[in-house]
Formats: structure tokens, C-alpha cells, sequence
């Protein structure tokens, strides 16, 4: 069966087509700068990347490209072929634990929790119409960011304001990246051998989050009502005290909507080390000791480990601690000092496996008391899991 897997944005478009229940990719790419001038897009196919340019004044125009290029490539024979498409959906609130097939109830669900996530549920939406314009015949599924924290007990994801916010504007925890921490889960019962498995699952990219999985369910995360919580990411500032936000608004004459979009847009690796918010860059500073870049990669380091350790003694037993996501798959030196700094809870990495370039590999030491693992997530591939599973 083939099944499409879509992650629409404000103005891009990422799929994968695989087919399944094999979980072969049998094309990917992703359509930029739509509605914009310059507007691409990019294929791969049988190992060879294609790039065109291409005006796309739309997300219909896209979709009509790409089945274009599904014909042309001969990926399908006919939109008939296209049996379900699986969307991305950053937010489903407290509604959706679980994937669902997308009806009118449910697209109304969505379009309804924009206020949450403005800057995502309306992109996916869009995404989602164009797709039902044209291939209306396929099942349509939401695969939502929100769904695998659902089991997150209410102690974990209350805020500690006024129990009223919660009772009449559902402000709590939401958390998200989980279908990425789904994903890691199931491979960890895979490697371990286990149904129930304990897990600190730290995705580390430039949105970044870190789990407590106990028993094969997520007990707490990160992120909180927005993505904004939590780690320091690369732009974004994580945990911050909400009080420095009216005194920066009067020092420096700004708008809350100024303020916040410092915190969203300008803060974390950029804004502290005033160089990038890409990692890649930081690393390269910090090993030519860029006073900035040392400091912005220290605190990056140390909000992660403070995690780590609550997550250590709030799950009690672990099994194995994992990292994915762009810096947690690539950068040895990130992952080396996180380890380092765990060495009070007898963690311990392997100098020389850390250094690998694998999809999958141990990096802690023989006398290490919790194995470690890099883990390349997967989130396309379990999007067409959770699709193919609702089209049986």
C-alpha cells in the first residue's frame, strides 16, 4: 500500500511516499518558498536529488506538482494508487491522544486549536485541504505532536497559576516532538528486548526536548503549553522567568509582542552567544574558546543535564537514556560533555564509539550504570505507521 507522509508548512511542504507495511521510502522532497518569489522544490529518487525551480503560488499548485512528479517518475500509475496520506499536526490538544482519521469534526477540531499554535495548526490545515482537493479518495489521517504526551498524569502537567486558567482556557502542559519520542520508544523495546520500557529520551535539534518514558508512556516532558518551555534551544530561550518580560518591555520602550518574539525568534544559541543559532557554528566557536560561543554551549549543556538528573530520580529506573534530533544524532562534543557532566550518577561515555556515524549505536562505556544510545529519529516513517495502522 502506498501511503504518503506530509509535513505542511506556512509556505514548504516535506513528504515522503512509502510503501507499506515494508516502510520503503519510494520518493521524498520537500517544496520551499510557496506563495513567494523564488519558490523549489527538491526531489529524491532512486538515490539521485533533483532541484527545479518552479512558481508555486500555492499549497494546490505544490500538491498538484508533486503528483505530477509521482506520474512522471512513475512512483504510481494513477492517484487511485495513493491509498492514505498521514499529515503532521504540531497541536491536537487535550482532545487527541491518539492518530485519528481526519473528518470535518476533526478538521474543525484543528482549525479550533490555532490559538494554541498559530504559527502550525493553520499551515497544517492548509496542507490537509489541498490534499483532500486532490486525492479526495485517500484516507486522511492527523498524526498530532501533542498525542503521545497524553498519559502525562496531571500533577506533571498543570502550571502552578490559578487552577481556573486550566479549568476554563485548558492552560497546562502540552509538550510536543512526540511523535519523534514515540518513535525512539519503539525502537528502544525493539534494542532492549522489552514491552516496558524507562527511558530519558533527549531529542536535541534546533527545536529541542527531552522526555521521562516509564513503562513505554511519556510522564513528563519539556515543552510546556507552548515549545517555548524547557531547554535552550536555537532560538528560543526555554525556561525563562516571566517577570523579566513587563521590566524589558519598559527599559526598552517594546510591545509584549516585541518581547516575545526576542524569546521566540532572537533568544537561546543566538541570542546568547551572538554568532548563530545553528549548533554547528557554536561547536566551531567553542573549540577556538569564543568567549560567547563557550558560554552559550556551557548553558545549552547544563539545562540539558538538569533534566537528565530530575528525569533520573523521577523515573527511579532507567534503562537507557537516547539521544536524536540534528545535534543529538551529530555532535559528539555536545553528547562527550552531557555524559561528563552525568558522571555523578556512575554515567559514563565511550570516548571512542561516541565518535561514530551511525543510524544507531551505544556510546556509554562497559562501566556505565545506564546505557546510552544515539537513535536517528524517524517521524516521516512513523507518521506512515500510524496512517497504514487506520486504514486496516
Amino acid at each position: 500500500m502506498k501511503v504518503l507522509s506530509v509535513n505542511a508548512g506556512s509556505s514548504s511542504l516535506k513528504f515522503q511516499m512509502y510503501e507499506m507495511p515494508q516502510e520503503e521510502v519510494l520518493i521524498s522532497g520537500v517544496f520551499e518558498r510557496i506563495g513567494i518569489d523564488g519558490s523549489f522544490y527538491s526531489l529524491k529518487i532512486n538515490g539521485k536529488k533533483i532541484k527545479k525551480e518552479k512558481v508555486l503560488k500555492d499549497h494546490d499548485m505544490a500538491v498538484s506538482v508533486l503528483i505530477d512528479e509521482l506520474l512522471a517518475n512513475n512512483v504510481v500509475e494513477s492517484l487511485e494508487d495513493i491509498k492514505a496520506v498521514g499529515h503532521r499536526v504540531v497541536h491536537g490538544g487535550d482532545k487527541y491522544s491518539d492518530s485519528v482519521v481526519i473528518d470535518d469534526d476533526v478538521l474543525n477540531t484543528i482549525v479550533g486549536l490555532s490559538d494554541l499554535a498559530p504559527l502550525h495548526n493553520p499551515a497544517n490545515v492548509i496542507g490537509i485541504k489541498a490534499f483532500f482537493n486532490k486525492i479526495p479518495n485517500a484516507i486522511a489521517v492527523a498524526v498530532f505532536d501533542t498525542a503521545f504526551h497524553q498519559t502525562i498524569e496531571k500533577e506533571e502537567f498543570l502550571s502552578s497559576g490559578p487552577i481556573e486558567w486550566y479549568e476554563n482556557h485548558k492552560v497546562r502542559k502540552y509538550s510536543f516532538h512526540g511523535t519523534s519520542h514515540k518513535y525512539i520508544t519503539e525502537r528502544m523495546k525493539s534494542i532492549l528486548n522489552k514491552k516496558e520500557v524507562n527511558l530519558i529520551t533527549c531529542h536535541l535539534g534546533n527545536g529541542a526536548s527531552i522526555s521521562a518514558i516509564k513503562g513505554g508512556q511519556s510522564k513528563d516532558s519539556t515543552m510546556g503549553f507552548t515549545p517555548n518551555a524547557g531547554l535552550i534551544m536555537g532560538t528560543r530561550s526555554g525556561d525563562f522567568d516571566f517577570t523579566i518580560i513587563p521590566y524589558i518591555m519598559e527599559v526598552e520602550n517594546k510591545t509584549l509582542e516585541e518581547v516575545l518574539n526576542d524569546l521566540n525568534k532572537k533568544s537561546g544559541l543566538l541570542g546568547i552567544s551572538g554568532i548563530s543559532s545553528d549548533s554547528r557554528d557554536i561547536e566551531e566557536e567553542f573549540l577556538n574558546n569564543e568567549k560567547n560561543a563557550v558560554l552559550a554551549q556551557n548553558m545549552y549543556v547544563k539545562r540539558i543535564v538538569a533534566y537528565i538528573a530530575k528525569y533520573f530520580v523521577f523515573l527511579k529506573e532507567v534503562d537507557a537514556i537516547t539521544f536524536s534530533g540534528g545535534i543529538g544524532e551529530n555532535s559528539s562534543i555536545t553528547r562527550k560533555m552531557i555524559l561528563d557532566e552525568l558522571e555523578a550518577l556512575n554515567i559514563k561515555v565511550d570516548k571512542v564509539s561516541n565518535e561514530k556515524r551511525e543510524d544507531e549505536f551505544l556510546i556509554s562505556s562497559k562501566e556505565s550504570k545506564v546505557d546510552c544510545y544515539v537513535i536517528k529519529t524517524d517521524e516521516e516513517v512513523m507518521i506512515a505507521k500510524e496512517t497504514y495502522d487506520l486504514t486496516k
